[in-house]
């Protein structure tokens, strides 16, 4: 029997083989096109160089303040001698780096200290290194330039943190809010130390947040890294520090906690990063000190960085001693637990308040979502508040400035949310405009004065309120000089809160006069000599200002904490 033969192959019947189907798979949600990638990061550089700018123009209107000369002084002293001798109770860090482009440019140390080595002395060693050779106007601008870089720190720190909980449009918003403070503006300017630690403290708290949900070495190594140079900026980050680490724990213990068997082994995976972290911290601290090893303070104790131990010891004994304070018409050397309240509702713009005041209800009704992240920035400005109600050196809004960094960003959820409410139209989309409006209106208006900004509840007289850093730090001598000039004054009675400066830039003949009454002619008032120091006046003596029958003849403000009166020699009283 014959075998059939198998069907011949041709092109027609020949088997196909499967063919695989490639499908189109879209590309996450969450991944940005590289255009959009590099249109919001032009956007945040965009956002951080007005803010420069904003600085930057400042520099020149403003004289040094009555702290700066120390700092610079002692900045230097370190760039020289790579020691503190002047004064250890603040770090090096700030310091340094208002002294180092003076330092790069030429400028020395005169000596001076050594010859007086007292308080005054630091002072006047600080001053003479802004007038070295006749160019006063070029060593400020390069002391100022130093402390840049913090702001810029304390720019991203804000923006990432958001970005990470939030997403971008209120990392955007957080960052415009920042940056459009008067009171970051103002402290960003000066060769003093409080724009540091507000970087730093931002910094730090944004990689404690970080390490906190993955405790890698590198995450570790941030965080020390970070607490560190936050310590080596201002001592008050090892108060507050702790404060917003106990904030940021207790936050997420009621709004995600994960049980006691899962919470302790958080724990144990976590002691050593912490170890690490913390040994990183140690070394940037003993690097920032040069390496010191010496005698403290307390007899017989001789460790790694004696400065700083020092340093903290001066802290305390100036927290205990009290500062001369002012608030309301009254005087206190231990302050008052409601001072920095009263700070920030006078020196925060008011539409900053109430969106912030939206944003911390909204953070309330989304408490427990992304493990309770809505409510880490509240529970920073807390903290850092809670803290400086405790302080009993009650000097400026400066001496809680980091609360800035948590409210942006709470303010930042207040805006966005509003602005979706918003898109449906009505009061609400009004409400939007009107108080983002205000608020970038309010900054504007504020230039160049953001040192001396109230906003409308201190009225026409803030004095009236407080004085001392928030009104009247010494910066209007160059406009007081300037503005004597015009006026063709030959001879003023003043008592100075910058004493130096009178006889380098222009003043006409001063007389000190009398804290009593007025000198016939042109008198001038510093607003914080007048209400903080009155002029070594006692109970119940008091300045001559204080009596309305003066007002009269006040002629105008200079700047904003200047007042300039005259009296005719015939209403001399």
């Amino acid at each position: 029997m014959r075998k059939k033969r198998p069907p011949q192959v041709t092109a027609e019947n020949r088997p196909r083989k499967k063919q695989r189907v490639r499908k189109l798979v879209p590309k996450p949600a969450m991944k940005q096109s590289w255009r959009r990638r590099h249109m919001e990061m032009l956007l945040v550089v965009g956002i951080i160089a007005l803010g420069t700018m904003r600085i930057v123009s400042t520099y020149t209107v403003y004289n040094h303040t009555v702290d700066e000369p120390a700092h610079i002084a002692s900045g230097m002293e370190w760039l020289e001698h790579g020691s503190t001798p002047m004064e250890v109770e603040h770090p090096p860090l700030a310091r340094e780096m208002a002294a180092l482009g003076p330092y790069l440019s030429g400028v020395r140390l005169k000596g001076i200290w050594e010859k007086n080595p007292t308080g005054y002395g630091m002072f006047e060693e600080g001053e003479n290194v802004y007038y070295t050779g006749d160019n006063y106007d070029r060593t400020l601008i390069l002391s100022r330039l130093g402390i840049l870089p913090f702001f810029w720190i304390g720019c991203l720190a804000v923006y990432f943190w958001a970005r990470r909980y939030f997403g971008n449009p209120t990392a955007m918003v957080s960052l415009g809010m920042l940056t459009f403070l008067p009171a970051i503006l103002a402290h960003a300017g000066l060769g003093t130390t409080d724009m540091a630690v507000t970087a730093f403290m931002g910094a730090a708290f944004m990689a404690l947040l970080f390490w906190a949900d993955n405790p890698t070495l590198r995450n570790s190594a941030l965080l020390g890294a970070a607490g560190g140079l936050a310590v080596l900026s201002k001592f008050s980050s090892l108060v507050f520090f702790p404060a917003v680490t106990g904030a940021a724990l207790l936050i997420y213990l009621v709004a995600a906690w994960p049980g006691f068997l899962r919470g302790l082994g958080l724990i144990v995976r976590r002691v050593l990063p912490l170890a690490a972290a913390v040994v990183v911290a140690a070394l940037v601290v003993w690097a920032g000190y040069d390496f010191h090893y010496g005698p403290t303070l307390w007899p017989g104790i001789s460790l790694p960085a004696p400065e700083l131990y020092n340093g903290i010891k001066n802290v305390i004994d100036h927290n205990h001693g009290g500062h001369s304070t002012y608030l309301f018409g009254q005087y206190s050397i231990f302050g008052w637990w409601y001072f920095f309240p009263v700070v920030l509702a006078v020196k925060t713009p008011l539409p900053f308040l109430a969106l912030a005041g939206f944003g911390a209800v909204i953070s309330l009704m989304r408490w427990r979502e992304k493990g309770g992240a809505y409510l880490y920035p509240l529970g920073f400005a807390l903290a850092i508040l809670g803290v400086g109600m405790a302080s009993h050196i009650d000097v400026g809004v400066r001496h809680i400035l980091p609360i800035y960094l948590g409210l942006s960003i709470v303010a930042a959820v207040g805006t966005v949310r509003l602005y979706e409410l918003s898109r449906a139209g009505g009061w609400v989309k009004a409400v939007f405009v009107i108080l983002v409006g205000w608020f970038a209106l309010t900054s504007l208006g504020a230039h160049p004065d953001y040192l001396p900004y109230f906003n409308a509840l201190a009225g026409d007289e803030p004095e009236r309120i407080m004085a001392d850093s928030d009104l009247d730090w010494g910066q209007d001598m160059t406009r007081t000089a300037n503005r004597l000039h015009e006026l063709g004054v030959t001879k003023i009675t003043f008592m100075p809160l910058v004493f130096d400066f009178y006889d380098k830039r222009g003043f006409p003949e001063l007389d000190y006069g009398s804290a009593l009454v007025p000198s016939p002619g042109w008198n001038a008032v510093s607003i914080t000599g007048w209400k903080i120091l009155r002029w070594g006046v006692s109970s119940p003596q008091v300045p001559w200002p204080d009596d309305p029958q003066y007002k009269p003849f006040l002629r105008e403000r200079v700047g904003k904490g200047i007042l300039l009166y005259y009296f005719p020699e015939k209403d001399k009283k």
